[in-house]
């Protein structure tokens, strides 16, 4: 790219180039239906790749009109190499049949007046029946919130957060500092101090609070500016977000944990009773070719030897069966251990000493679009899962090395393209003779604000 470019519409950012703001908000992505939304309007290109195909006739009439409403006088519309317009409409003229770029017919103009929708002035006044609504719609959010305004005083109090925490309506315009609440599961008063100062949003994480004849809850706290048509500083708003279910899926999924530790043992226990099975049967497999070699060598002893071939086919059938059903152990023992991988919302990922993926639960697969037979014996950070497994590489590290490790935040997408906080928390794999064989790493998703 030439200097020129690059210093005109670029910026450095993270040891790379990054496109200017001014840039960036000159494209817009929208969603728009072709058959029922307005065209957008005064465009000069449109490209439209192989969408028609998908359409029935009256529809592809309806999209072209709207396609020649949208653009300007002579602008261009560019179909897929599977399309083409000389055969379907009089709207447009062939520009280069050979890209398939077409040109609107500026002759027929006059036809193309849709109805457009009506737009409000930016001076106009909001009606009093919407501040009404959007009042109503606070009231009645599923979290519990507040506004302070910039004087300190209580400006709105939902229905969530009167029931809560006892407030009332009449508690409006009061002096937050007037108010438990103020305190009360927390210090409000230093967090709008500091969110004023600044102007950010800050937020507390699993504040214990204890109501008044109810049980303990765990509140996440979030305090944010509020600023008027101006830019300036109007106040505050307060979310206090209950995750006290968290907290109880966190203990099912400890408890979940032992229980797949104590599964894993007994397996190993399993497969080992079913090496010393398979040893056994090889040497009376040799015994059985033993056998055999020799009455062929000595026919003479051919009845007696018969007899012991026939009680050592016996003893062979009774291993086998032996055999069948400690297989059949290891089988159901596979089948409960993957049934509590399937069970456990988590994403959960299990590594050996190596790095390399032993286990690859459900969930996982729903969050990273992954399945287990694609990952299995893959290097963990060898994988494209939407986030930067990389920093995942010295958390492991430590842990394989018996030391502790805090749970890694990280940012991505999961395999909808959807932007998650992904929480990464690591457990030692230990065999039943406490080897340190891997580790567990169990992923909390949720989506990140935009």
């Amino acid at each position: 790219m030439p200097p020129e470019l690059r210093e005109r519409y670029f910026v450095e950012a993270n040891g790379g180039l990054a496109f200017r703001n001014e840039v960036r908000r000159a494209v817009i992505f929208g969603r728009n239906d072709l058959l029922q939304d307005p065209p957008i309007s005064r465009v000069d290109l449109l490209i439209s790749r192989n969408t028609l195909m998908y359409f029935e006739h009256a529809s592809q009439q309806r999209i072209l009109a709207n396609f020649a409403f949208s653009l300007n006088r002579r602008g261009f519309l560019m179909l897929g190499k599977a399309e083409a317009l000389h055969s379907r409409t009089h709207l447009f003229e062939a520009f280069d049949l050979k890209r398939r770029i077409f040109v609107k017919n500026p002759s027929l103009e006059s036809d193309l007046r849709l109805p457009r929708l009506p737009q409000r002035p930016p001076e106009a006044v909001e009606e009093p029946q919407h501040g009404a609504l959007r009042e109503a719609s606070f009231d009645q959010a599923p979290i519990a919130q507040l506004v302070v305004d910039r004087n300190g005083r209580v400006s709105s109090v939902n229905y969530a957060a009167r029931a809560a925490f006892g407030l009332k309506t009449s508690d409006v315009g009061r002096p937050l500092n007037e108010l438990e609440i103020s305190y009360r599961p927390l210090e409000l008063r230093s967090l709008i101090e500091q969110v004023q100062t600044e102007r950010r949003v800050i937020s507390n994480k699993e504040v214990e609070w204890a109501p008044p004849g109810g049980r303990p809850r765990q509140l996440d706290v979030q305090v944010s500016p509020l600023t008027d048509s101006a830019g300036r500083h109007a106040g505050v708003s307060i979310a206090f977000a209950d995750v006290s279910r968290y907290h109880v899926l966190a203990g099912e999924l400890e408890q979940a944990r032992r229980d797949l530790e104590t599964a894993y043992e007994e397996l190993q226990s399993t497969v080992e009773e079913l090496e010393t099975t398979n040893e056994e049967l090889q040497s009376t497999n040799e015994e059985l070719e033993t056998t055999n070699e020799e009455l062929q060598s000595t026919n003479e002893e051919l009845e007696t030897m018969n007899e012991e071939l026939q009680s050592t086919n016996e003893e062979l059938e009774a291993m086998n069966d032996e055999l069948r059903d400690r297989t059949d152990e290891a089988l159901i023992a596979n089948a409960f251990l993957s049934s509590i991988l399937s069970s456990v919302e988590q994403a959960v990922i299990v590594v050996d000493s190596e790095l390399r993926i032993t286990k690859w639960s459900r969930a996982a697969s729903e969050l990273w679009g992954l399945r287990e037979e694609e990952v299995e014996d893959q290097h963990l950070l060898n994988l494209d899962i939407g986030v930067r497994v990389a920093e995942l590489r010295e958390p492991i590290r430590r842990v394989l090395a018996g030391s502790e490790q805090e749970p890694v935040r990280l940012e991505g997408h999961n395999r909808r393209g959807q932007a998650v906080r992904c929480e990464v928390g690591f457990t030692q794999l230990r065999s039943h003779l406490d080897e340190l064989q891997g580790v567990i790493l169990v992923m909390t998703a949720e989506k990140a604000e935009v």
